[in-house]
């Protein structure tokens, strides 16, 4: 039996009844564009995420990009990120006209080493911005604590983060703003693109949605170079139902990451995710980390186990940021990790025989 990374026909088929009757209503009103379908998921967002606003736009790339840009970020201003994130968040940063500095991260929870991240904050820094990445919360509180000192604007990439906390908190209410990505494969995931923006500041969320409106605030009045970025009533109605249902996925892919726990013990060449106190990690990816990396790819194909690389080239690394500067061995974490990690299944309706299924085949590795 083959075993997929992820299958959303399973959770189509489980909401198809209620979806469709909303997605009727928006084709028959011809509502495609904002009205009550966005303004219900935003407000619904919102509240889960304990932001007194959000702001829904067309990708988790763009979510970044308004953000920073909505801070006042860009030309001649520095926003420091890690080495190890996928592409986007980078570029969102070089869209909205501000420099990247990239750190390395820490080995063992993937996120920033904010040692590093304090070394390099210069006269030009003006924000930072931590990436809850696979689905596990940063250590916010030091991140915060610095941004405070420092008088920088923290600004959450929470693309992979829909439902996680931090000692309590969601992911998306810790910094001055959040960014949310709705890519089909998320957690919280639409049937297209889709994006968000969270906040608590009025201020911050008028901007953001003036600029994914072409710099207006009031139609036919454009007071900012902007861009066009909205999220769609039907998207946002597919969001809104799936939003019911986040928590128990959550729950399952928190159940998964336990099955994995244990049918994978005890195998010394390989390193599982680190589970801490405070966090309550939401596993968009379930990640794990060998130096035997070539020969568990051989036995997982044989086994007709799909898998995934997040991500094989650091942003460093990549042609379209050979311009930073930052050559082979800039970032030796990232560099490592991203030539020894390995995504096993994970979505919420994977069954127990197959991740039994996923272990045995790795407990066959010599």
């Amino acid at each position: 039996m083959s075993v997929p990374f992820l299958d959303l026909r399973i959770q189509y088929k489980a909401l198809r009844e209620e979806l469709l009757p909303g997605i009727e209503t928006i084709m028959a009103n011809a509502a495609f564009v904002g009205g009550p379908a966005l303004r219900e998921f935003e407000e619904s967002f919102a509240n889960y995420c304990d932001a007194s606003h959000v702001v829904g736009v067309g990708n988790g790339t763009d979510a970044l990009h308004l953000a920073i840009r909505a801070a006042g970020i860009g030309p001649g201003d520095e926003v420091i990120t890690a080495a190890n994130t996928f592409v986007a968040t980078v570029e969102a940063i070089v869209l909205a006209g501000a420099t990247p500095v990239l750190v390395d991260m820490e080995r063992e929870t993937y996120h920033l080493d904010l040692q590093q991240v304090e070394d390099r904050i210069g006269p030009s820094t003006r924000a930072i911005i931590p990436v809850h990445l696979y689905g596990d919360p940063v250590d916010m509180d030091p991140v915060i604590e610095l941004c405070g000192r420092h008088n920088l604007i923290l600004i959450e990439d929470a693309a992979q983060a829909h439902g996680a906390r931090y000692k309590g908190r969601p992911c998306g209410s810790m910094g001055d703003l959040a960014g949310f990505s709705f890519y089909p494969g998320k957690n919280l995931g639409a049937y297209g693109d889709g994006g968000a923006v969270a906040t608590s500041s009025e201020e911050m969320a008028a901007r953001v949605r003036a600029i994914g409106d072409h710099g207006s605030a009031k139609k036919y009045s454009h007071e900012m170079l902007g861009t066009n970025s909205r999220l769609d009533a039907i998207q946002a109605h597919i969001l809104t139902v799936k939003l019911r249902h986040l928590d128990d996925w959550n729950r399952s892919r928190r159940a998964h990451a336990a099955s994995y726990r244990e049918g994978l013990a005890g195998l010394d060449w390989l390193t599982l995710p680190l589970i801490r106190e405070g966090h309550e990690p939401v596993f968009h990816l379930y990640i794990v980390r060998t130096e035997r990396r070539e020969k568990l790819e051989r036995v997982l194909k044989s086994a007709e186990i799909a898998y995934g690389f997040h991500y094989p080239v650091p942003v460093h690394l990549q042609p379209a940021f050979l311009e930073l500067g930052k050559g082979k061995g800039s970032f030796p974490e990232a560099e490592s990790a991203a030539s020894e990690i390995l995504s096993l299944p994970m979505f919420p309706e994977l069954k127990e025989d197959q991740i039994e299924q996923v272990c045995e085949a790795l407990r066959s590795v010599d």
